[in-house]
């Protein structure tokens, strides 16, 4: 088995973050398929052990078995990036990082949720999560809005990090629920520029803009 190995669902959302980060930071790793919808697999034994909360990603890195989407992501920049461009050590870089990563994991939970409902019938209130997933996508439009106007293309600082990967997914796959990525220009802008990342893998719904 290798080093790395992800337990992974490859139409879920926070796997697709994980499988962005292994393959954005140059690594190899191994992927062991879960049948989520309709098995769920995670919830069985075996993954409840790894997991209590039964979710995925779950990462295992040698002895190490992490889960949490934004923990393994900081965990493979911290302990896998040798140019240490993904997690950045500065005080308010790191800083701003790790706020963006709490905003993926409290306030675009709405979007992971509206999708699942969407396509797999997955409990939920359509109407609140779309409206709940709209205001997040929101707060990121207008935050990238005035960073062009600053003259930056990322999140934070003057490259991509681990905050541009943690919050692609959200915008890239809500078309899924209904969202219209027209209203959201600055973050349309971003995801073309986001897709040119060395590494960048697509999956089932992420748009190809032009």
């Amino acid at each position: 088995m290798a080093a790395l190995t992800l337990y992974n669902y490859e139409l879920d959302e926070s796997c697709y973050k994980v499988r962005l980060g292994l393959s954005m930071l140059g690594l190899t790793w191994e992927t062991i398929a879960v049948d989520v919808f309709p098995g769920k697999e995670q919830t069985t034994p075996a993954f409840l052990a790894m997991n209590p909360a039964g979710r995925l990603p779950i990462l295992k890195d040698s002895h190490l078995v992490l889960s949490g989407t934004e923990a393994i992501l900081a965990h493979l920049a911290k302990t896998h990036d040798a140019t240490g461009k993904w997690l950045p050590e500065s005080g308010a870089a790191f800083a701003l990082v790790m706020q963006w990563l709490n905003f993926s994991a409290r306030d675009l939970d709405a979007t992971i949720a509206a999708r699942q409902h969407s396509l797999f019938d997955a409990p939920g209130d359509e109407t609140a999560l779309r409206a709940a997933s709209a205001k997040a996508l929101r707060v990121m439009d207008d935050h990238m809005t005035a960073r062009g106007f600053e003259g930056a293309d990322w999140f934070v600082g003057s490259g991509a990090t681990i905050a541009d990967i943690a919050l692609f997914p959200a915008f890239a796959l809500s078309r899924d629920f209904g969202i219209d990525h027209d209203e959201y220009p600055a973050l349309r802008r971003w995801a073309r520029k986001f897709r040119t990342i060395k590494g960048f893998m697509t999956m089932p719904g992420i748009p190809d803009y032009h």
